[in-house]
Formats: structure tokens, sequence, C-alpha cells
């Protein structure tokens, strides 16, 4: 009955399978639309405007939070009345402010409709201005005893006192004649004192006597005001009485053109990989590989109707995070594939084999993950808003990679174990004596030449610092500050004369051709040109090619401040998420050892990644932020099997000599290291050659730190953990030996003296 349940499990799982890909390609009629319908896209793919404001505010600490929050409501209320649909407005850091409007395309007439001051009047039904938000000190919201839910409590300056005590007593007479219409369009009371921000009636409390006081309140009927109610129309007032002077320092206008041809390529270079992934796990796994590519289908599924499900906004890079998330999902079924091989190769029944494989494989899967999990979360909370999109696919495929991986290739294995049919030697990419097909049938004295090793990493830290030194870094415009404008030519230009063209604005600029057919030109400089100053450029531009209508395909500006918090996140969130992978590490480990072999690995690669980078000459910008915190999460997650392995090892086999023991762990997983490396690269390749140069430039830290970290996991951490370890376990025949091997090298130090 039990194996009946798992079969009719595994049939329903394959059905779910296809019918999940069946409605993201097709839809469901008029009812569910196909995953392109469903899913949102970020601006880099639809197209659209997106400035970055800094708060100009005295205030502090909780005051200062106030003032963000007031200006984030009015900015929302802003975009909202300018019509634009999936708009955002949110808070970055403690005084900027992000908002992106999709489909937008007048960007200099965006930027100024939501940089403007707020604008906040109180005016008789008639429309005759009593004050304006400049007169009231205060907003706040307060439980209403005498009606229920809460109510709104103002506080005037001494100017506005007298204003609004002189108003309300016009008010209260009820001789107004109303002009005023409300929100719904219908006038407002005779008696009414209207509340508008920026030309919008936000309430309009009637009054009934004159109010002569530094202080009021306004208060709803029967059941008071909601308090989310309350606490917005709070916050609009407060948001004329302390607005806060914004400045733009970052701002971009890009079209759907550049977005939309990226996110085909993208598909295409993820299917090209996904293909090529699941050709290699059934050459190499056989049937399993197959359960493995069930796994990855339904995997995939998984990722895209969550993501349009919570309504996550899908970006360029965070297409690149899923599918690198794609190629690190194979790496648990590799690790539980592994395991079951290896206990067949002991000698026992392929349903043994399975049941223990899984039982050895689940704690490493779990470590590996939640470390790789670690580092996105801490990239989500710190990064930018293309950084969070990307930490946000790898956060949620490294939990899909573990219910796939946990659940339902468990499933699939058990009904081919449980099957006579099924359940043979090659099905499982054994030979028939018990011994896998593909394996690393060599043992390489890894511990032996660890110096070697050592001598190579350093070697190549001594090369890039030297480099480093001598040529600086190469910092892209987000880092050094700039702006960046990408044109539609229309036919291939001659690059000298459109720096001819715009010498006047003295930009000394770098122009370089970009698209297919190089039509388009990509115009850098290191100075800021805000948008006006961009548009004037442009302007030129356009008189002296008469550019297309849509010809501008992207415009984006970034003030130093902005490259100067993307490095100071880089460092802190480097910082964060290594301290957070110790003190786990300590935690499953039970020992310091571990997790400082792990975490200087993990420098390592990231300090090898910065001297190629100073080797090559390769460009430091905001998406190489994003690459070197998921080497940061690629390398532990590669450490961290190894380490379990040796940690298994040293519990299973006590009397082993510690060289040995290390050596042999690092041995047994070396074809799992190999696997996942192979099928992580395959995954990136066809999408650094098909997609756009943004997306290539978040795959280059990534390629590097595959690389690397298979290197440093491999060839540094485990022979680093030896040399932590080594004194603590040598055995008495080892410590002697050693003591003897020291004697005889200074006895002969002296012979030779002597002799000489």
């Amino acid at each position: 009955m039990k194996n009946s349940r798992k079969s009719v499990a595994a049939v329903l799982i394959i059905l779910i399978t296809f019918a999940a890909w069946g409605v993201s390609l097709f839809g469901i009629g008029d009812k569910v639309g196909n995953i392109y319908d469903e899913m949102k896209f970020g601006l880099d793919i639809n197209g659209g405007v997106y400035v970055l404001l800094e708060a100009e505010t005295d205030e502090k600490g909780t005051d200062k939070a106030k003032v963000m929050e007031q200006t984030k409501t009015v900015l929302e209320n802003r975009v909202n009345a300018m019509g634009v649909s999936e708009a955002s407005v949110s808070i970055e850091g403690d005084n900027r402010i992000r908002v992106e409007m999709p489909g937008v395309e007048d960007a200099e007439e965006a930027i100024k409709q939501i940089g403007r001051t707020a604008m906040l009047k109180f005016l008789l039904a008639d429309g005759t201005e009593v004050m304006t938000g400049d007169n009231v000190k205060d907003a706040s919201i307060a439980t209403d005893t005498d009606h229920g839910g809460y109510k709104i409590t103002m506080d005037f300056t001494a100017e506005g006192a007298d204003l609004f005590a002189a108003g309300t007593e016009k008010a209260a007479t009820g001789n107004i004649t109303p002009t005023v219409k409300d929100e719904n369009g219908l006038l407002v009371e005779s008696n009414a004192i209207v509340i508008m921000l920026d030309d919008e009636v936000v309430s309009a409390p009637t009054v009934n006597n004159k109010i002569n006081s530094t202080s009021c309140e306004i208060y709803r009927g029967s059941g008071g005001f909601p308090q989310e109610e309350a606490s917005q129309l709070s916050a609009l007032i407060r948001g004329g009485a302390l607005p806060a002077t914004l400045t733009e320092v970052n701002s971009s206008v890009e079209t759907a053109t550049i977005g939309a041809d990226s996110l085909a390529k993208s598909v295409k270079a993820g299917a090209i990989g996904l293909a090529i992934v699941m050709i290699i796990m059934i050459i190499v796994y056989g049937v399993l590989g197959i359960i493995a590519d069930i796994a990855l289908l339904l995997y995939v599924q998984m990722i895209l109707w969550l993501m349009a499900g919570f309504g996550a906004v899908l970006t360029l890079p965070g297409i690149a995070g899923i599918i690198l998330s794609i190629g690190m999902a194979v790496d648990s079924n590799v690790i539980i594939f592994t395991r079951i091989r290896e206990e067949i190769t002991k000698g026992k029944s392929i349903r043994v084999a399975v049941d223990t494989g899984f039982k050895s494989a689940l704690r490493t899967v779990l470590d590996a993950q939640t470390t790789t999990l670690i580092a996105a979360i801490v990239l989500y909370l710190i990064g930018t808003s293309s950084v969070k999109g990307f930490a946000l696919t790898l956060m949620i495929g490294t939990v899909c990679s573990i219910i796939t991986a946990v659940f339902i290739t468990q499933v699939f294995v058990n009904c081919v174990a449980s099957s006579r049919k099924l359940s043979t030697m090659k099905n499982f990419g054994m030979h028939e004596d018990g011994t896998p097909k593909i394996a690393w049938k060599k043992h390489f004295s890894f511990v032996g030449k660890r110096k070697l090793f050592y001598g190579i990493s350093v070697v190549i830290l001594c090369t890039g610092l030297v480099f480093g030194v001598a040529k600086g870094f190469s910092y892209g415009i987000d880092f050094t500050g700039g702006t960046m404008m990408q044109i539609e030519m229309g036919e291939q230009v001659d690059i000298d004369e459109v720096k001819s063209t715009i010498s006047e604005y003295d930009l000394d600029p770098t122009i370089v051709y970009a698209g297919d057919d190089k039509t388009q030109i990509v115009i850098r400089t290191i100075k800021d040109l805000k948008s006006d100053e961009r548009t004037k450029v442009i302007d030129t531009i356009d008189e002296k090619y008469n550019l297309a209508d849509d010809a501008v395909l992207a415009s984006e500006e970034f003030g130093p401040t902005v490259g100067q918090d993307l490095r100071h996140n880089a460092v802190k969130s480097i910082i964060i998420a290594a301290l957070c992978m110790l003190v786990y590490i300590r935690f499953r480990f039970k020992t310091w050892k571990y997790g400082m072999a792990a975490v200087s690995g993990l420098i390592h690669d990231v300090l090898i990644t910065l001297a190629l980078y100073a080797i090559f000459g390769f460009t430091i910008n905001n998406p190489f932020i994003a690459g070197i915190l998921t080497v940061v999460g690629y390398s532990i997650n590669d450490t961290i099997v190894v380490f379990d392995r040796i940690r298994e090892n040293t519990k299973f086999y006590k009397r082993k000599q510690n060289i040995e023991l290390v050596d042999d762990s690092v041995n047994q997983t070396l074809t799992r290291s190999i696997m996942t490396s192979v099928t992580t690269l395959a995954v990136m390749i066809p999408l650094f050659i098909l997609v756009s140069s943004e997306i290539r430039q978040f795959l280059i830290p990534l390629m590097i730190g595959v690389l690397v970290g298979t290197y440093s996991s491999i060839f540094l951490c485990s022979p680093l953990f030896y040399d932590l370890t080594r004194k603590e376990s040598l055995s008495r025949y080892e410590e002697n030996k050693e003591k003897s091997d020291r004697a005889r090298k200074k006895q002969k130090k002296a012979n030779d003296g002597i002799v000489k």
C-alpha cells in the first residue's frame, strides 16, 4: 500500500509539472493568463523612469523616520495622481526615496512632478485660502473615546492658530456658498474647512464653532476613523508642515526595446542551459538523472509562479538569478545521488542504499543551502533595487531547491528502488559490479601539496595588488558618479562627429557603439547631468541627426554618493554575511575551526575575484556587488559539503591520521564538486553568450566565483582546516616523529657548520 501511494504521488507530480508548463505557456482561457501575462516586470524590461531622491532635513532618529514616511506618502499620492500603474515608492537607507514609474516616457516632466515641494492648503468651502501647511507644527492620531476608532490632532504655530481661528469663525456661520468638490466629485458642506494637498482634496471636515486654540481635533461621527485612514491623513497633513526638500541624485530612463530583447534572449539562453544540464544528468546518473530533470522542470515552475503570486517584480538581474539558481539547484540532487551510489558501492542493496543515502545527504543539503540563503538574505536587506531583484530570486530558488530535492526527488527515487524492473545497477549509473560509471578514481594528496596551492593564491593576490596599485580598478559611473545615455541613431555614425556635435557641453565623453548593427551609441561621462541637462544634450544630437521619437533607449545619472553607498554596503554585506555564516557553522559543526577555515576561504575568494578584476581590467559596478556577494554564498556552499564529509569521517574513522582523513574526504566529494561546477557553468555560458551586456556584467563575477569557489573548497579550505587542527590531532607516534625530525635537522645544521 505504501509503495502504491508513492507511485500515485509520482504520477500526480508528473501531471502537475506538465500542467504547470502548459499553463505557463498558454494560460487557461480568459481566467488565467500565461506566465508572461501574470508576471510583473521591472523598468529594465517594460521601460519607464526611476529617480532616486535625497531628502535634506535636519531631523534625526525617529523624527527623521517620520519625515521620510510622510514624504513617501506624499510622493505615492502624487504618482497615483499622474495615473501611473504599477508605480512603486520606497525608502532606501535613512534619507533617500526611490520612485519607479513603468511606462512613463517624459522623464523630465515626471521628475519635476514628483520632486516639487508639497503644497498643503486649508480652504473655505468657496476656495478662499485660510492658511498653508507651513502654519501646522505637527499632526498625529489618537484613540477617539467618544465616537470609537481614531481621531486626528493638529498643532498650529502662533500665526497658524490666529489664521485657523479666523477661518473657522467664517466657516461656522454656514453662509459660504460651496464651490470646492471633494474626492468623490461632490460639493463640500458650506461649513467645511477643506484640506487640500497638491490641488487634491484629502479631507473636508466641518466646524460648528470658532476654534481659537493652538490645536484642534478632526473626528468622524459614529465609528470614528479606521486606524489606517487616520494614519494616512495625518501623514499627509504633516507633509505640508514638515516637507523635506528633495534633490535628484540618480535617475534613469529606459525603453522597453532593450529589456524586451534581453528578456527574449534570456529565456532562450535559459532553455538552452536547462537542456544542457538535463542531458548531463541523464548521461552521468541514468534514470536518476531523469528524476532530477523532472524535479528541475517543476522547480522552474515553482519559482515563476511563486514570484507571480507574491507580486514580485522580475528584472533582468532577477532573470540571471533564476538561471543561476537552476544550476545551483542541481547540487542538491547531485549530493543525494552521490551518497546513494556510495552506499551501493559498499555492497548494500539498492533499496537500503536509497534510504541510507537520503538520510546521509539530508544534513549536507540543508547545511549547504542554508549558507547560500544567508548570503541571499543579507544581499536583499542591504542591496539596492536591482540587487534586491537578484537576491529575491536567489532566495526563492534556494528554498524551492530544498523542497524539490528533499521531497519530490525522494518520491521518485523510492518508486524506482521499490520496482523490480527499474531497480537495476544500470538505472542508478552503476556497473554490475557495484562501481559507478563516472567517478573520480585517482586518490590525490591535497593536504600534502597544500603549500603549492597556498603559493598559487599568494602569487595571484600579489599580482592583483601590483595591478591595483599601478593601474587602479576600473570603476563604472555608478561608483564614480556620472551619466550614461544610449541612443538609437538609425544608422552607424561617426563617433568623432558625435563628440564634436556635443562639444559645447564640455563632457569629455567616452562614446562606443552598441546593438547588433552598431546603429546605437552609448555616451558615458563622469559629469552628473540632471534630467533637464540630459535633455539638452539629446536635443542637440537630434538637431544634427534627426532622431526618431523613441531613439533614446536609456538615460541614467549617478551621483558620486551613490557609488560611496555601494562600496559601503558591499563591505558591510560581506562582513555581516561572514559573521552569520561563522555563527551558523559553529552551531552546526560544534567547533570554530570549521568556521574559521570556511570564512578564510570566503575572504580568499573575494580577494582573488578583486585581484582578477584588477589584472584583466573588468569594470567594478553595481552588478559586480551582486556578483561578489553571490560568490560568498557559492563559495561557502561548496566548502560546507566537503566539511560535512570530514565531520562524518572523523566520527566513523577515529584511528585514521588527520592528513589521511582530510584527503579521503576531499577525494570522496570531488565528483560532486566537479559536477556542480560544470552544471552551474553550463547554465551561465549560454546566458553569457546570448544576452545583453547588463546581465553579462552580473555573470562575470559569478563565473569567476564558481571557479574560484570550487578551487578554494578543494585545494585551500580543507588543507587549512588540517593546519588548524593538526597539533591537537597528532598521535603520540606522530609527535615523537616530528620531534626526532626536528632534532635530526638541527644536528645536520650543526654538523654542516663544523665541516665549514
